[in-house]
């Protein structure tokens, strides 16, 4: 198996990224969309393509999602395991969070754009200690899917600091039908950027 890195025009190739088996993306822009470069050689686990902020970890290397649950922001339980035999979106925010706010209407407009291809969203609400401010943002951006509330950033912790980043905020992961990771961004995205990417993991068998 080998790792390819995939780099949007006029940033450097990331090279030299294999950590623990796993490539991330550079820290350039959040851009999704790339060519394809030369890789580095082999890496244990398969092959990972990383463009700027976004990771795609093929198919036979990507790891299971840990598991998830707890309440939402308005106190109602909520887990990932719900959501098992869809293609999940889950976003990482906080309202404090600029670039969270110039994302959610995107990630809103998509949610809504998939949700008939078995597309599922969901947030992990982290570092917002006063439910009342997260519970705004929903409002401002009409937000329609549930958040997890993790004040504390303890759900971020279970995922692979390479494809999660804790302090990284926003990131948005893509989970397979299997309940794997699929996709890893770290920072803002655009619904342009995040389709195609959703796209690839929505047409695949489960």
């Amino acid at each position: 198996m080998r790792v390819r890195t995939a780099v949007l025009a006029g940033l450097a190739a990331a090279a030299g990224c294999v950590l623990a088996a796993v490539c991330t993306g550079a820290d350039g822009g959040s851009g999704a969309e790339a060519g394809s470069g030369a890789g580095a050689p082999a890496a244990q686990v398969g092959a990972i393509r990383a463009a700027a902020a976004a990771t795609v970890v093929d198919s036979g290397a990507r790891p299971a999602a840990p598991a998830l649950a707890g309440d939402d922001l308005d106190g109602k339980p909520v887990s990932l395991a719900e959501f098992r035999g869809h293609v999940v979106v889950l976003n990482v925010w906080g309202s404090w969070c600029a670039p969270c706010r110039a994302e959610a209407d995107d990630l809103e407009r998509l949610s809504l754009q998939t949700r008939a291809d078995g597309v599922r969203f969901l947030g992990i609400n982290t570092r917002d200690r006063d439910r009342a401010a997260a519970q705004s943002f929903v409002r401002a951006h009409g937000l329609s899917f549930p958040s997890l509330h993790d004040p504390d950033g303890e759900l971020l912790l279970r995922f692979p600091p390479a494809l999660l980043n804790p302090q990284a905020i926003p990131s948005t992961l893509v989970i397979d039908r299997r309940g794997r990771i699929a996709v890893s961004i770290g920072g803002a995205i655009t619904d342009e950027e995040l389709r195609p990417l959703l796209a690839r993991v929505v047409e695949e068998e489960s």
